[in-house]
């Protein structure tokens, strides 16, 4: 079961540890943009947590001045008119108060989107630019994180947790102001307390913050745990393993609980430890405002003034871990950024346009590892324009290999390959790929219609094209029969079609942008015996004439091309046609022989 937790791992490419300062001066380009409406934003804080400060200074007065010298007359004679009025003052600074906070936040939101549609494009682009070395050391999981989960991290701490940082040391700055300016001797009695608080937070921090990332990874495991079961809810019912199942459901809950459970006393704990000091300041500014003779308005004002003290505090704590998760995301986010890709375009790119000649394997060496582990071992074949080629030989043999590199997904480590006598490191990515089409065993169905995963969008492909395409691999058939025909939308990993309607779709799509090369991995392996005979049947239309490389461990399907190539160990052992290869009674002979025999008992001593 994978139940890693994304977030932890490092990218496999890291030039080195992205520190906090280096992660900030990264985000300023992306700040600098906005700077203006930011500095407006800024501006609606600073003017809403001021506007909060009025009215207990409203109340103070309501109490001191218009209250206390009316209470000895009688309520027939008393004047309520400046009261209502300071009432009235109250709503009208609290309603304008939410406004400003609901302007500034809207505004930052919208900031704090454009900043992130901006990194992730950029990062999809440079996700996109790495070549396939780097994610055969990367789990998709953790690139999902790092584009869905750290840039949302790091939107909150734009739209969320530094709003409430600076509106909060804005209205502590302009409330302590303020207690000092009304009477500076209450105003340090109820400073004295405040490095104790300060200090309860940084415990609080330093307690709780690797308990939070535990509970963060039992929730992953949890989320793992029920996604794998119930994906494979059949296989678990077909062989009696529910109660397995439910086993170890349960004590993953049970170890999330227990994280959890942890949390959430420490949480309680510390706040009401902050009420506790909330209190013992209230009774201090009542102590010694009797004793100082305070009006009883003041002590009202700091009284509010305690309460709303202790509201960014509370804040602060509950948002460091946010803070950090933020930091965190902009720092991985820039780390993935820096992560160079091993593949390289030609300063100046050698002009090529498709297959004229031949394709050139020259004393090719490769391994993935960049070691001595060979996939490929001085591989030496071409295929000529026009030409049937077929890779055949056991599994990890190396076949798939040859098309990894032939459409430059890698670099051998020694030798050459050639298009029409050119390198093709010479020659752009794209420029070399569209000359060529891949149909694979795995079959991948993007989200969209049947004619968009058919076409892909290309430009310049046309609806007649993707009908004829359909037609010549007889994928049309199954196509008229759906609802909604080419505009049938394909549900998750086209879960909505046969196997073999899939594999018919893949083949489509390579023959809408007739290509110079064909390349079939194990493309007919996955199909039962009727689809099959309707692709081979399709498939010698779609071939005659047209350059084709094969993979293919059912050897009925490359009984008449131009020529086998038999791979064992990543060293081509064998070359010729079928009939040549039999005659020889060597590898391919066996290997033949093994999936043709009729008599029972036979071994597999093909190694």
């Amino acid at each position: 079961m994978m139940n890693t937790f994304y977030e932890d791992d490092q990218i496999v490419g890291d030039r080195g540890h992205y520190s906090i300062r280096k992660a900030f001066y990264s985000l300023l380009p992306y700040l600098k943009v906005h700077k203006s409406r930011l500095f407006f934003c800024l501006g609606l804080l600073v003017v809403a947590a001021l506007l909060s400060l009025t009215w207990p200074w409203l109340i103070q007065q309501a109490i001191d001045v218009h209250l206390s010298s009316q209470l000895e007359l009688p309520v027939k004679e008393r004047e309520f008119g400046m009261i209502i009025m300071i009432g009235l003052a109250i709503f009208a600074i609290q309603i304008a108060t939410l406004f400003l906070l609901y302007w500034q936040r809207v505004k930052l939101e919208m900031i704090g989107q454009d900043v992130m549609l901006q990194l992730k494009r950029e990062l999809f682009d440079h996700i996109v630019s790495l070549d396939l070395t780097f994610f055969d050391s990367n789990p998709v999981g953790r690139l999902m994180s790092r584009v869905e989960s750290d840039a949302e991290s790091l939107r909150m701490l734009f739209t969320n947790t530094v709003v409430l940082v600076l509106g909060d040391l804005v209205l502590m700055v302009g409330l302590y102001a303020m207690m000092l300016y009304i009477n500076w001797k209450l105003a340090l009695v109820v400073m004295a307390i405040f490095p104790v608080l300060i200090v309860l937070v940084v415990i609080f921090h330093k307690m709780t913050t690797h308990r939070f990332l535990e509970v963060r990874k039992r929730m992953a495991e949890v989320t793992a745990t029920l996604t794998e079961f119930l994906h494979g809810m059949s296989i678990i019912q077909i062989f009696h393993r529910g109660e397995y199942a439910r086993e170890r459901v349960y004590r993953a809950n049970e170890r999330k609980f227990s994280e959890d459970s942890h949390v959430n006393i420490a949480v309680c704990i510390f706040f009401n430890t902050l009420f506790y000091f909330e209190y013992v300041k209230i009774g201090l500014i009542l102590l010694f405002g009797a004793m100082w003779n305070v009006s009883a308005g003041i002590m009202v004002m700091f009284i509010l003034l305690i309460w709303k003290e202790f509201d960014p505090i509370a804040r602060t704590a509950d948002q460091l871990g946010s803070f950090q998760k933020g930091i965190a995301g902009a720092r991985r986010i820039f780390e993935l950024l820096e992560v160079k890709p091993r593949l390289f375009d030609p300063a100046n790119p050698k002009e090529w346009s498709g297959l004229r000649d031949c394709i050139r394997f020259e004393n090719v060496w490769f391994s993935y590892t960049d070691d001595e582990n060979w996939v490929l071992k001085d591989a030496t074949f071409e295929i000529r324009k026009g030409q049937r080629i077929a890779l055949v030989g056991v599994t990890g043999g190396g076949k798939s290999t040859v098309i990894n590199l032939l459409l430059r997904m890698y670099d051998p480590q020694k030798g050459r390959i050639t298009v029409d006598g050119i390198d093709i490191r010479d020659i752009c990515r794209d420029d070399l790929r569209h000359a060529f089409a891949l149909v694979l065993q795995d079959i991948i169905l993007f989200p969209g219609n049947v004619a968009s995963n058919i076409g892909l969008e290309v430009e310049g492909v046309s609806g007649e094209q993707i009908r004829q395409a359909t037609r010549i691999v007889s994928a049309d058939r199954f196509i008229e029969r759906l609802p909604n025909g080419f505009r049938t939308e394909v549900s998750e990993k086209g879960q909505n079609f046969s196997r073999g309607e899939r594999q018919l779709l893949s083949f489509a799509r390579a023959l809408v942008v007739n290509p110079d090369v064909l390349i079939l991995d194990e493309a007919t392996s996955s199909v039962d015996p009727e689809t099959e005979r309707t692709i081979q049947a399709s498939l010698k239309l779609l071939m005659k004439g047209r350059t084709s490389l094969i993979i293919a461990h059912r050897l009925s399907t490359i009984l008449d091309v131009d020529q086998i190539l038999v791979i064992k160990r990543g060293e081509i052992l064998e070359r010729g046609t079928h009939a040549e290869l039999i005659l020889q009674n060597g590898y391919y002979s066996k290997l033949f022989h093994l999936q043709f025999k009729q008599k029972n008992g036979v071994e597999n001593n093909v190694s």
